[in-house]
Parts: structure tokens; C-alpha cells; sequence
């Protein structure tokens, strides 16, 4: 099973930036595709992003389309989360996990690899 690690979260004031990275130990991730999910205290797990396997297709939930960039490079096995103009409501720990599919929505199974998590905190 890959071993999935995420990085890149942080405190930042609203209407910044972070990039978060999903890479995988020991296995490339260049055959599987990727997604990103996130957990707000007291809400239940939602699913934010997800990308293809050759990056052709990628899926966004509602509340973060036009804000958020999934990308990948196969080459450096990682998968990229761009967000942009953040909100206090974006706050919550990221996990990035293997998907099955990305369309019609990000769909991962009791099969699907996760990380660890990385908490992005949005806040003045």
C-alpha cells in the first residue's frame, strides 16, 4: 500500500496562498489517481479535489472551484494543491488519498491509501 505523505500547511491571513504536496514513499504515484480531502473540527470529512492518473481530468467541489488548482508531476511523483484566496472556512486539516475515480466526483474506497494530514489554518 503507498504510503502518502502531505506538506505545505500553515497559518495564513485570509485572502492568501498556500500550495499544498501530496508525495508518495517508496512508490510512484504516476499510476493512481489523487485527491485531496479535507476535516474542519466537528464536520464530517468532505472531498475538496482530485486528479486523474496522466493529469487529464480533475474534479472540484463547488466551494473551492475557481480558487483552488490540483496539478501533478509524474516525474516527481507529487501532486500539487494550489489554494488560493483563502477563507477562515477553508480551515481544517488536509489529507491527500488514492482515488478510484475522478468523474463524476472524487471517489476513494476502504482500499484507498491515505496521508497523514496537514492542518491549514486561514485566520487575522
Amino acid at each position: 500500500q503507498l504510503q502518502l505523505v502531505e506538506s505545505g500547511g500553515g497559518l495564513v491571513q485570509p485572502g492568501g496562498s498556500l500550495r499544498l504536496s501530496c508525495a508518495a514513499s517508496r512508490f510512484t504515484l504516476s499510476y493512481t489517481a489523487i485527491g485531496w480531502f479535507r476535516q474542519a473540527p466537528g464536520k464530517e470529512r468532505e472531498g475538496v479535489s482530485c486528479i486523474s492518473s496522466n493529469g487529464g481530468s480533475t474534479n472540484y467541489a463547488d466551494s473551492v472551484k475557481g480558487r483552488f488548482t490540483i496539478s501533478r508531476d509524474n516525474a516527481k511523483t507529487t501532486v500539487y494543491l494550489q489554494m488560493n484566496s483563502l477563507e477562515p472556512e477553508d480551515t481544517a486539516v488536509y489529507y491527500c488519498a488514492t482515488m478510484v475515480t475522478v468523474q463524476p466526483m472524487c471517489t476513494a474506497t476502504r482500499l484507498s491509501s491515505w496521508g497523514q494530514g496537514t492542518q491549514v489554518t486561514v485566520s487575522s
